[in-house]
Parts: C-alpha cells; structure tokens; sequence
C-alpha cells in the first residue's frame, strides 16, 4: 500500500544568520539565497537563487504574498504588487535557479512594505508513486521594502499579562521599520531571570502589533515591573514593563 505523507514545514532560518547577514540556509539538498531581501524603495528587483546540492532534480512552487498582522497575529495574502518568475521551478542535480521579483510599482514610501516569498519543494507524481512517501518542505523569504529617505526605526512598547491563564507577550510598533526580535529575557522584582527566546522570536511588523504566549508555566512569578533584555535588530535593548494588576 502507498502512503504518502506531507509535512509542510516553516523553515525559519536560524537567528545567527540574520545577526551576521550570513548569505544562504539550508535544509535537505536545496540552499536559499539570500534568507531575507531588502529592497529600497526605489528598487523594482532582487533575486532569489536556489541551489540543489542532491544528485536528483527538485522542484517547487513559487508563491508570493502580502504580509500583515491583524489582532496580534500573522497574515498572509495573496498579492501581485511583488511578483515572483519562473512560478514552478527545476533545479537540476548540482545545479542553480534564480527566481526574479519584481515590483509592480516602485516609488516612495511613508512606511516600510513586507511581504513573503513561500517556496514549497515537491515530489513529482512518477517519485511519489515509486517511494510510497510525498514529503514536501516550505521555505518562507521574508521581503522588507523600505521606507523612503531617512532609514526607518521601529519604536517598540512591551506589556507582559495574563490571558486565559497564560502569560502573554504584546509588543507594539509605532515606528515605520519592522522589529525583528532575537534572544530575549525577562527579570522579575526578586531578581529572578526568565529566559523566553535563545534565538528568533519574531517579527512585529512597522505600525503593528503583535502577540504570544509566553514558553513560561502559569504560575511563573512575572507580576510587578519587569526587566527585558532583548536583541532587536540585531541590537541590544533594555526595556521595562509593568504587568497589569
């Protein structure tokens, strides 16, 4: 009997790599590169090359969508302001593709645009038949378009607080640059140290707001003023908050 199974997989890369610019990610025989594109304003293009190491062809799906946050959590639509060329892709043994997006207008911006690349790696029919299992990987490239003039800055408030018996986390962003939030800690009153994220957290999107659950137990002592430590942007930020009553 066939059995065919299909994981799809969010491959975020790792957090060093944002921190260091580093060029490529990887995951069974297929590298991306570049993991994240920032185009400026002006820019109508960029390209994003795949790179099969395997000794058999891969193929994939090309789809691009506008990326929003709605009520604290992420949203993806379908868009054709960002349009991605060739959609269906090969990648021959040992070989290289180049996907193109383009812009559909480029001009300037009060706010940064964002948007995400989703590559899904596919089995042809005759492969999925012959070895009874379909597994499929997905690769998310985020695409930031930037602000015009000056560079953008993001401007971050934090609350900490209770949801349903969970602490939660919600960050809000003011300022016109995306957040890309990395290791992060909180320390409580008593001196007591929380470790909520070793590498990437997440992203809160310029003008939006973003939550989660926090990866502490229910009964975690987090009541009172709250010190965060936190990588932004590949920067170190201190930050405070005080959890409701």
């Amino acid at each position: 009997m066939t059995v065919r199974r299909s994981f799809p997989v969010w491959l975020w890369p790792a957090p060093m790599l944002y921190l260091v610019g580093a060029a490529s990610v990887a995951a069974a025989n297929l590298q991306i590169s570049p993991v994240t594109i920032n185009l400026r304003a002006e820019q109508n293009a960029a390209g994003i090359t795949l790179q099969n190491l395997g000794d058999k062809p891969l193929y994939g799906q090309v789809r691009v969508f506008s990326w929003d946050q709605a009520n604290g959590e992420e949203v993806l639509l379908p868009t054709q302001e960002l349009v991605a060329s060739p959609p269906i892709v090969e990648v021959a043994s040992n070989g290289r593709q180049t996907i193109r997006l383009v812009r559909r207008s480029a001009g300037p911006l009060a706010q940064e645009r964002t948007y995400r690349v989703l590559i899904d790696e596919v089995a042809r029919e005759a492969e999925s038949e012959s070895n009874g299992v379909d597994i499929r990987l997905r690769y998310s490239v985020p695409v930031f378009v930037l602000p015009s003039g000056m560079p953008g800055k993001e401007v971050l408030a934090w609350q900490v607080f209770r949801k349903d018996g969970a602490w939660m986390l919600r960050i809000n962003n003011s300022g016109n640059f995306h957040a890309q939030i990395g290791a992060t800690s909180f320390v409580n009153p008593a001196g007591k140290d929380f470790g909520i994220s070793k590498g990437l957290f997440g992203y809160v999107l310029a003008g939006r707001m973003r939550e989660w659950r926090l990866p502490v137990a229910s009964d975690a002592a987090l009541d009172g003023v709250l010190t965060i430590s936190s990588n932004v942007n590949a920067k170190a930020i201190i930050a405070r908050t005080s959890t409701p009553p």
